[in-house]
C-alpha cells in the first residue's frame, strides 16, 4: 500500500533548487522528489569489503597506485 512521506522544515535553498530540477525534467515538485527517492532506494548498499572486492574486481587502482601515478605525471608534466 502506498504512504504518503513529509519532510518537514526544508530549508528555501534546497526547495528553490528542487523546484528547478522538477521544472527542468518536465516534473511537478513531488514528481521530482519520487524520481529521487526511487532512484535512491533502488542503490545497491555494499559493505566495505564488498566494497572493497567490487574495486579489485573492477581493476580500479589503489590510493598507493593513485598517488605513484599522480606523481609520475606531475614529473612528466614537470
Amino acid at each position: 500500500m502506498p504512504a504518503n512521506l513529509s519532510i518537514k522544515n526544508a530549508p528555501d535553498d534546497v526547495v528553490r533548487r528542487l523546484r528547478l530540477r522538477a521544472a527542468r525534467n518536465h516534473r511537478s515538485l513531488q514528481g521530482e522528489l519520487m524520481a529521487i527517492i526511487e532512484t535512491a532506494a533502488g542503490e545497491p548498499t555494499l559493505s566495505p569489503l564488498q566494497l572493497l572486492e567490487e574495486v579489485r574486481r573492477l581493476g580500479i587502482k589503489t590510493s598507493d597506485e593513485s598517488t605513484a601515478i599522480i606523481r609520475a605525471d606531475r614529473d612528466r608534466n614537470g
